[in-house]
Formats: C-alpha cells, structure tokens, sequence
C-alpha cells in the first residue's frame, strides 16, 4: 500500500511539475498600462499621458515604441527625460516610464478618437494599450483651498497655527498668489508645509495640490473673543477663500506694588507693622482665587489681609495689608522679603520688597533712663566720698 501511495505521488509530481512551469512561462512577455486610458480634451489642446512599459521575466531589452490609429492633423510623440525618444531599454522585472504627448487640431469636430500605442521587444514580444480622447465639453478650469481645522483657541501671546490645501482643478500648471485680511495689527504669514520659508505664492502641478502653513499671531493685549481671518488664493481670474477663526481665551496677568510705587517699608524688632501694597490685573481675563504667600528671613512673621482674593477683573486692583513682625533680636538694617500673588489659572507673580528694620523708640527711652539713672550714681557717690 505505501509503495503505491508512493507510485501516485511521484506520478503527481511530475504531471504537476510541467502544467506549473506552463503556468510561469505563460505570464513573461510585456506590457504597457496607464491610470487614466480614456480622456476629455478640448481641440487645440495639448495633454500629456503617462505610461508604463514593463518587462515582466523577458532578458533586459530594448523596446521600440509606435503608435497606430493617429487621427489626421494630430500630432503625437514619446517623451524622455525631457526628449523625443522612439524606444525604452528595460530590465528583467523592472519598468519605465515614458510620457506621450499628444495634441489635437483646434478645429477637430466633436468625438472619441481612438489610438494605440504598441511596444516592440527581441523574439517577437508585443504589447499594446489602447487609448481614446475625447473632444467635447470639459470641467471648468478652478482653483480651491481647504482648512483642516478652521477654528482655533489660544492667549494673547499664542501663534495660530492653520494648515491649508490649495488644489489646482484646471489643466494647466499655476502660480497662486496667497492673501489674507485679518484685523488691525493681527500678523498672517504664509509657510512651506514642514518648512520655515515665509511664501508670498505657491506653484501648484496641474490636477495636483500642494499643503500651506498659515501662522496668524494677534497683537499684545488683545482683548478675549472670536477674530475672524479671511485667506484667499489667486490665480490670474480663479480665486478660492476660506474662512479661519482666532479664539482668543484672555489670560490674566498680575503685577504687586504699593500706592505710591515704592517697593520698600518700616518695621520695627518685636513689633508688627503694616505695609499697604496693591495686587493689580493687567492681563484680558479675570484672576481669579488669587492666593498671597511670602518669603521671609528666618523668624519674621508675614501675614496677609485678606490671605485670599476672590476675584480681579482685568485692568482692576485689590489693596491687602501685609503685617510684617521681625523678631525682637532683629538688627537695625536693610531685609528682603518676597511678596507673591498665584491665581487659580494662570501663572503667578512676584516682587521683592525692602524692609528696613528700625529699634523699638520705648527701648530708646529706657536705654536713656538707665544711662541717667548711672551717672546720678555716679555723681553721689563722688559727693559723699569726694569730702573726705
């Protein structure tokens, strides 16, 4: 039994064997293929076809190219690395491209007209590709531009950050021309995609596009709110717009000082002593629970009045008492202290304060006391003993 299993095996094998090598044979040879076989031109006009010429298990070769079926009056050629070529060399396995160029008679009637392009290679091989052009109505030529996200938030120190595509739906190859109207003071710029070259217009392929970056910086201070910016593209009469939006969120900014702008004080050892100081809203948006914090010498003691501040409208103020108490071995001199406000959102500021630190004036008087009471001794004590 297993001899004849065996028996059949080797009998498959070598049936199989050939119908396999049949099979592989049957697919060398060439070929031609292009995207786009059939075509609507108008007459007069000049287009340009890509092609493929293949050589799929045949020896490297050169092949010859020819076209059959060209309708009178129309012209037709291979093109080459910029040339008229009339063949291709091709490697086993591998392919070129070659570009026909074809260009009707400005007054061809209306109609399909049909032509073949043919390749020649060694031992017979042949491949050949048949193509129509179309004379008839065609698309009107146009232009368009698309913005992926449209709308976008930020502060008022932000970089609007838009990336765009502009199309060119017409036959021919354009120079578009890139304009913006934004608002007063608003920067628009215009980039290369994954570039920093600024661009004033852009060279788009026929029926191909090309990817802008578009930067839109808004002046210092802007207030919170939408900001609408329109960018057009122009190219000679075609035109195409699209409109972006600048969400501006408005940001508070802080500032500390006192009422008369001075950043220094008085306090005395042992002893707490007021400083006025003011916490003032520069920015666009509200700050909001602000909290007040210091950075003291060792041993001062620094309190706030109120510790908290629950809201600042922009271009608004919040007077706080600062109690500020050295300890009672305090030298008379010059102390920093940092004084800083952090509100909920946002960042937080500071300001470093001068306190000059003064002796308790009753130590003074005491000291004076003292001194008194030690020369009266003194003075006696010379009056009794002096006599004798």
């Amino acid at each position: 039994m297993r001899r004849f299993l065996a028996s059949l095996l080797v009998v498959f094998i070598l049936l199989a064997v050939p119908a396999f090598a049949f099979a592989q044979e049957d697919t060398q040879g060439l070929a031609i293929t292009t995207s786009y076989p059939s075509q609507v031109i108008r007459a007069g006009e000049s287009v340009s076809v890509t092609l493929r010429v293949k050589n799929d298990g045949l020896p490297p070769q050169i092949v010859d190219l020819d076209l059959e079926g060209v309708p009178e009056g129309w012209q037709a050629h291979f093109q080459g690395a910029g040339r008229i070529i009339y063949s291709v060399f091709v490697e086993t396995d591998d392919s070129q491209s070659v570009t026909l160029r074809i260009e009707s008679p400005a007054d061809a009637p209306n109609g399909t007209y049909p032509i073949t392009v043919v390749a020649r290679g060694e031992n017979g091989a042949r491949a050949e590709l048949p193509l129509e052009f179309i004379i008839g109505d065609v698309l009107p030529a146009q232009i368009e531009m698309d913005v992926d996200l449209p709308v976008l938030k930020g502060t008022p120190d932000s970089t609007f950050k838009y990336r765009a595509q502009v199309k060119n739906d017409s036959e021919q190859d354009l120079l578009i021309s890139l304009e913006a109207l934004a608002p007063q003071g608003w920067d628009v710029t215009f980039k290369q995609a994954f570039g920093s070259q600024e661009l004033t217009s852009v060279s788009v392929n026929a029926g191909e596009d090309e990817n802008v970056d578009i930067e839109v910086v808004p002046p210092l201070g802007t207030p919170a709110g939408e900001y609408p910016i329109t960018v057009r593209a122009l190219a000679g009469e075609l035109s195409a717009e699209v409109e972006l939006t600048a969400v501006v969120t408005g940001r508070p900014e802080l500032s500390i000082t006192t009422p008369d702008g001075r950043l220094s004080g008085r306090a005395y050892s042992g002893q707490e002593s007021p400083l006025e100081i003011v916490v003032r809203n520069t920015g666009s948006a509200a700050a909001r629970e602000v909290e007040l914090t210091a950075s003291e010498p060792s041993r001062w003691e620094v309190t706030f009045d109120p510790e908290f501040i629950d809201v600042i409208d922009p271009n608004s103020e919040v007077s706080v008492t600062v109690n500020i108490k050295p300890p009672e071995q305090a030298v008379a001199g010059d102390y920093m202290i940092t004084l800083r406000a952090t509100p909920k959102e946002g960042s937080s500021e500071s300001a470093d304060f001068r306190i000059t630190v003064l002796t308790s004036t009753i130590w003074g008087v005491v000291g004076i006391v003292v001194i008194a009471a030690a020369l009266g001794v003194v003075a006696l004590a010379v009056a009794r003993f002096g006599r004798r």
